[in-house]
């Protein structure tokens, strides 16, 4: 009678979990990029919205110079400023010059010219 030997042997099991590590750490720094890139892209339409909010504040007001809180709030042009990555906005915008948002993620820094 022929004796067969079931399952998986040690070294067969390791060799699976370091190609599993392997491609774990291949696929981590491509899922980073991404997570980085969709915030980046979040605080861009941030500033662009409170660039949008602020050219109609100027209009309507006949100034070339507001504060982010005429901008943001329940009763303003744009009712929630929802941060992504811990950023901070410009206090006050004035026509025509580059918005600069800080502090993105800790590290980046990210400009919007209107």
């Amino acid at each position: 009678m022929k004796n067969s030997k079931q399952g998986f042997t040690l070294v067969e099991i390791m060799i699976v979990v370091v190609i599993i590590g392997l491609l774990a750490a291949m696929a981590i720094p491509a899922f980073q990029k991404v997570r980085q890139s969709s915030q980046d892209k979040a605080v861009l339409n941030n500033a662009r919205q409170l660039s949008a909010a602020a050219d109609q504040y100027y209009l309507e007001n006949g100034v070339s110079t507001v504060t982010l809180g005429s901008l943001v709030g329940s009763a303003n042009y744009v009712k929630a400023l929802n941060l992504v990555a811990n950023e901070t906005y410009p206090d006050s915008y004035t026509q025509g010059v580059t918005i600069t948002i800080t502090g993105v993620a800790g590290v980046r820094t990210i400009t919007y010219a209107p």
